[in-house]
């Protein structure tokens, strides 16, 4: 008898769990992904190719609430939690759940799904979701740029359409993104690096992505998503941390895990954080990984040219996933609106139609501003929707892309930006200088060989 498994996931972790673990493995059986966090992932099957030769039909993915009724019809052994940013307690939740079915429940850990590089790795993880980890990997693509070493970065999985279609992505171009016909959230975390002159790979199976993306790099930059733990083992573990949120590194999963096994970690947006949250923060870090190299970084935003926010009634647009799961009320949009005298807020909510009122629903907390939500043509419209009835003067988009590229913004708007800099206390260059400077003796030598 197979050990009948269900694995529960948000279109990320739970398919490369799957496919490391148990896509090969004649002892166990895994009759079905459930699915939470990014809308319209459920209803649908992780496909024949994907599956191997023990799922002729592919694997079912159904929405998370049918967990219970998924364990008990298919008389379930095992189930395995594999997404994240979620609270220690929402895990107990999840595994309270599980339990009360007489099933077994088990988390992953990175030695069973972490692939091998036979090139040397840096991994940028975090503690919560809008840390800056997108920023913390462009920063050492740009180190590496500068002492020239080829950075490849591999992102975390956004599968959120044709899954076999999305096998492996490779993005060098603005329109190789354009023709894959991303989401917002994909289009945020891709198009900065490609613009950058990187190469950025993307997928499903990351054990074929990695092959490839070994071909054309001299250092891999795994580009985490949420608060993930890493897909490919690093050679040096990078964990971005907040002080707008001090105590959370001890609080989500897997955020405590990168914390406690990072190499170095960062404290990001110093410049907008008060002194006492980054005092409570150092001592945390401290007493949960005293060894890690600390690094001090700020965030700063800086608004592109427009119309004046001065005694302006601004709509924000943030980044969706750290307004979301991310548990952030607001974001750099926010920040930068503030910074350039804006008068009032003008909130959302009441205007939201469709998918993007129920998001509002699903997240109670988001303040008074509009989250990035576009997983989808009929999500997109529902945002300009939005946009279009909020009364306001100019809107300001905090997003890791120009939304103008892809809405219809019948409103002034302004683009805000934010990179990091690391010039504070600590510096990332000099943590990371030793083990560059050998992986550009390697390059050399592998270069003229």
């Amino acid at each position: 008898m197979r050990k009948r498994i269900v694995i529960m996931g948000a279109a990320g972790r739970d398919f490369h769990v799957f496919n490391t673990v148990y896509r090969d493995d004649p002892d166990s059986e895994v009759v079905a992904f459930t699915a939470a966090q990014i809308p319209g992932i459920a209803d649908r099957a992780y496909p024949v190719s994907l599956s191997g030769e023990h799922y002729p039909e592919g694997i079912p993915i159904r929405p998370e609430a049918e967990l219970e009724d998924l364990v008990r019809q298919h008389d379930v052994d095992e189930v395995i939690l594999a997404y994240s940013d979620l609270s220690h307690e929402d895990v107990m939740h999840v595994a309270s759940r599980v339990l009360a079915t007489g099933a077994d429940f088990r988390l992953s850990g990175p030695n069973a799904s972490m692939l091998h590089s036979s090139k040397p790795v840096v991994a940028i993880c975090a503690v919560r979701t809008g840390c800056g980890k997108s920023q913390t990997s462009r920063r050492v693509a740009s180190l590496l740029l500068e002492v020239g070493l080829r950075p490849v970065l591999i992102r975390h999985p956004m599968p959120y359409g044709d899954l076999e279609r999305m096998r492996v992505q490779r993005f060098a171009s603005l329109a190789d993104i354009d023709a894959s016909d991303p989401t917002i959230e994909e289009r945020e975390e891709y198009e900065t690096p490609v613009t950058m002159g990187m190469v950025l790979y993307a997928g499903v199976d990351y054990a074929r992505i990695l092959e490839q993306a070994e071909t054309e790099a001299d250092v891999i930059i795994w580009d985490g998503g949420n608060n993930d733990l890493a897909f490919v083992r690093p050679d040096v573990l990078i964990t971005v941390t907040d002080p707008l949120r001090p105590g959370h590194e001890r609080r989500y999963h897997p955020g405590e895990t990168n914390l406690r096994m990072a190499d170095i970690v960062v404290i990001n947006k110093v410049d907008s954080a008060e002194p006492s949250a980054v005092t409570e923060l150092l001592a945390s870090i401290e007493a949960l990984n005293p060894t890690a190299t600390i690094v001090q970084a700020a965030s700063p935003v800086t608004l592109a040219p427009g119309p004046s926010l001065e005694g302006a009634r601004v709509l924000v647009i943030e980044d969706g996933p750290t307004i979301t799961h991310g548990g952030m009320p607001y974001g750099a949009g926010t920040v930068a609106a503030r910074n350039a005298g804006a008068a009032s807020f003008v909130d959302p909510r009441p205007f939201a139609v469709g998918s993007i009122a129920e998001t509002y629903a699903t997240y109670p907390d988001i303040g008074p501003v509009l989250p990035a939500m576009g997983y989808g043509e009929v999500q997109v419209r529902e945002l300009e929707q939005t946009i279009r009835a909020a009364d306001a003067d100019v809107v300001v988009i905090g997003t890791p892309i120009d939304l103008s590229r892809v809405l219809d913004i019948d409103q002034p708007a302004r683009r805000a930006t934010y990179e990091l800099d690391d010039a504070g206390a600590g510096d990332l260059a000099a943590a990371l200088r030793d083990h560059v400077q050998g992986w550009v003796r390697a390059t050399s030598k592998s270069r003229s060989a």
